[in-house]
C-alpha cells in the first residue's frame, strides 16, 4: 500500500514539474485581478444603510422546544458513538491487527 502511495505521489510530482517547464517569462502573463474595484463601483450609488430583518431576529430569539433540544442531544450522542466506533476501527487497523472477524459492517 505504501509503495502504491509513494509511486502515485512521485508520478504526480513529476507531472507537476513537467507542466511548469518551458516558461520564458511568467511575469508577462500574470495579470492582477481584483474583485474589490467592481464591488466598490457597484456600491457607489447606494446611500441607504442595511436594515435588520425583524422576522429573522424574532425567530432567533424564540426558545428551542424541549423535544427539539432532546432530539438534537440524542443525535449528537449517536454521532459521537459513531465517531468512537470509527476511531476504534482505525486504531485497530493501525496497530497491525489482521483479524477481520472483529470489524463489524456499518
Amino acid at each position: 500500500m505504501r509503495k502504491l502511495a509513494l509511486t502515485a505521489a512521485a508520478s504526480s510530482l513529476a507531472l507537476a514539474l513537467a507542466a511548469c517547464g518551458s516558461s520564458d517569462d511568467a511575469s508577462e502573463d500574470t495579470e492582477v485581478a481584483t474583485v474589490e474595484e467592481p464591488a466598490e463601483e457597484a456600491m457607489e450609488d447606494v446611500t441607504e444603510e442595511p436594515v435588520e430583518d425583524v422576522e429573522v431576529a424574532e425567530e432567533a430569539e424564540r426558545p428551542v422546544s424541549r423535544t427539539v433540544q432532546a432530539e438534537a442531544e440524542e443525535a449528537a450522542d449517536e454521532g459521537q458513538a459513531a465517531v468512537d466506533d470509527i476511531m476504534a476501527i482505525v486504531n485497530e487497523a493501525e496497530s497491525g491487527s489482521d483479524d477481520e472477524d472483529t470489524v463489524e459492517p456499518m
